[in-house]
């Protein structure tokens, strides 16, 4: 063990008790800690954003596992109808001409993540992926409700579209043109489901809008 843990501290850039003093931490914390940060330093590989949701996270769960709640919190998906019978559907995204985009939730229950894999004008590779978790906030913040994580990476295709062929032909953006946006885009979002969701929570609505994928 001792051999492996020697190895271990004489890698590059790893930074452990063993290999890096107290004094050296605070002095390596200090020079990565600034007042300002690049927007591109922050948001250019990673876009994440988390809110608070004055929901019980079961019902948040409930309510983003069903793909056709994605016409009421996002911004412009809409009109969605299935594609298949494994949950695959296809809508409309608005924010671009005569744009088709497919999706299909992958969710998991006992961990209550909810993932959107979603593609704009084919349904064939889904390669947007919008991962999402919902954390019971008793958890982490010690009061009722949720905590509503939602993370995206920045997949090569939104550099470049790997299928030009399925693209309308008078559509002059690239979904991932609006990468520098995503972050404000997505906050805006988030706001609209937590909204959403704290309304249908304090009035007793369903969590679901009733349609079968």
């Amino acid at each position: 063990m001792e051999t492996k843990l020697i190895a271990l501290d004489r890698l590059p850039n790893v930074h452990r008790i063993e290999n890096c003093s107290k004094e050296q931490l605070t002095s390596l914390a200090m020079e990565m800690t600034h007042a300002v940060y690049p927007h591109d330093q922050v948001y250019g590989q990673y876009c994440s954003i988390q809110d608070y949701i004055s929901c019980p996270p079961e019902k948040a769960f409930e309510y983003l596992a069903d793909v056709y709640t994605l016409e009421e919190w996002t911004y412009s998906t809409r009109d969605f109808t299935p594609v298949s019978e494994d949950g695959l559907v296809v809508g409309m995204d608005r924010i671009a001409n005569n744009t088709k985009i497919y999706a299909r939730v992958v969710a998991n229950r006992q961990a209550m993540t909810v993932d959107f894999h979603c593609a704009w004008d084919q349904g064939e590779h889904l390669w947007m992926i919008y991962l999402m978790r919902v954390v019971p906030a008793e958890l982490v913040l010690g009061k009722p409700g949720c905590v509503v994580t939602w993370t995206n990476c920045r997949h090569p295709i939104y550099d470049h579209n790997a299928y030009p062929g399925t693209a309308p032909r008078d559509r002059r953006i690239w979904v991932g043109d609006m990468w520098p946006f995503f972050y404000a885009g997505h906050k805006i979002e988030l706001d609209n489901l937590k909204h959403i969701l704290e309304y249908r929570h304090a009035n007793g609505l369903p969590m679901t809008l009733g349609r079968a994928a």
